[in-house]
């Protein structure tokens, strides 16, 4: 079986999140995948949450000073790095001081969504995408979990389609069940339709199942992970004509995943 160049995306991993489904398989993932011989990169958010002294985060200066365009704005890039203790796998962080220097997730203290969580939900997507052109990594499959980078796999058919490090590229999402009460700020349809994005009209109005409509129109395949995630989303992904697979036996034999990758290119 050929070894792949995977990218996993995602906003809770497993050990710089609390323990979820999502966060435990965003980390069990890449993890197996790395020790049968795929070659991996893993991006998250530099959430103000995260312990950056306790988890050894440093900045990779040769991939920071990107500046990244946010609604006609130049938003600074920061990515720094971490290795995950006994995984044998670094995870770049995604980071900006306007974004992700306040002391929590996409929540503040009492619980409450942040005003921003939609251009911040934008600048994580188009800043991985930037970040990995300037790696010079062409990854064979791309892997998103979770909300906060459902804009992406518009960004990359659209805009990227051709570029050589995304052409050929096969996009996977995950549904957990990961959504959210009420809708995101206009940031992000705003931030979209000034990038002149063609399919706007699931993020017109971005609610979870909204957002989760617009991404999984985007990509090759679907996996349905958990059993609560709303038929709202895996009907989206068959209107638009992308298979949705069963993916619960992966979260406990994650080693499957190379042969549903490989499935990709049949």
């Amino acid at each position: 079986m050929a070894k792949r160049r995977i990218l996993y995306i995602s906003h809770e991993i497993k050990p710089y999140f609390p323990d979820s489904t999502l966060s435990k398989a965003s980390l069990a993932f890449p993890k197996k995948m790395n020790e049968q011989g795929n070659e991996i990169r893993v991006f998250m958010p530099r959430f103000g949450a995260i312990n950056e002294r306790r988890h050894q985060l440093h900045e990779v200066i040769r991939l920071s000073g990107i500046n990244v365009v946010i609604n006609d704005l130049d938003q600074p890039l920061i990515i720094k790095v971490a290795s995950v203790p006994g995984a044998r796998i670094q995870v770049y962080f995604i980071d900006n001081e306007d974004y992700f220097k306040r002391k929590g997730t996409w929540v503040d203290k009492d619980n409450a969504f942040y005003a921003d969580n939609g251009e911040r939900s934008l600048f994580f997507s188009k800043s991985v995408i930037e970040t990995i052109k300037k790696l010079g990594w062409q990854p064979d499959v791309v892997h998103f979990m979770g909300w906060m980078s459902t804009p992406m796999p518009s960004y990359i058919r659209q805009f990227n389609g051709d570029d050589p490090h995304f052409k050929d590229t096969k996009l996977v999402y995950s549904l957990f069940g990961d959504g959210f009460e009420g809708s995101l700020d206009d940031g992000l349809p705003r931030g979209m339709e000034f990038d002149g994005v063609a399919s706007m009209e699931a993020f017109k109005n971005p609610t979870a199942d909204n957002l989760f409509a617009g991404a999984v129109a985007h990509v090759d395949a679907v996996l349905q992970m958990t059993p609560d995630v709303p038929v709202s989303q895996v009907e989206a992904a068959k209107a638009a004509g992308v298979p949705v697979h069963d993916g619960s036996a992966y979260l406990t034999d994650p080693g499957s995943l190379e042969a549903f990758y490989e499935s990709l290119f049949a």
